[in-house]
């Protein structure tokens, strides 16, 4: 499936600018005053945007991980993202031992 011009868009966005545009979509939606074919519109920008922001917070919590655990001065290491498949299974170990520190 192609992806429009929009959500081609919302990819190269920084963390901050699609932050912002995240929490203007969902203000406009909350408003109620938006056509259904407006509301799906949005609806799908907003849902591309919370998975960037998403994505781009777990890239940088590793990297954030990586610096820690160095044991050579706190030199950064290059950090690779996952591949779109496995993102959702490690999301799951990570809730995983979420729930197991707070146990």
């Amino acid at each position: 499936m192609k992806k429009d011009g929009k959500l081609k868009e919302v990819e190269a966005l920084p963390f901050e600018k699609a932050l912002e545009r995240l929490e203007a979509v969902i203000e406009k939606m909350e408003s109620g005053k938006l056509q259904l074919d407006e509301m799906m519109k949005y609806f799908e920008e907003g849902s591309a945007l919370s998975a960037l922001c998403e994505k781009k917070l777990k890239e940088l919590e590793k990297k954030i991980e990586i610096l820690v655990k160095n044991e050579q001065g706190g030199k950064w290491k290059e950090f690779q993202s996952e591949p779109e498949e496995n993102a959702k299974d490690s999301s799951d170990d990570n809730q995983d031992d979420l729930k197991d520190s707070l146990l």
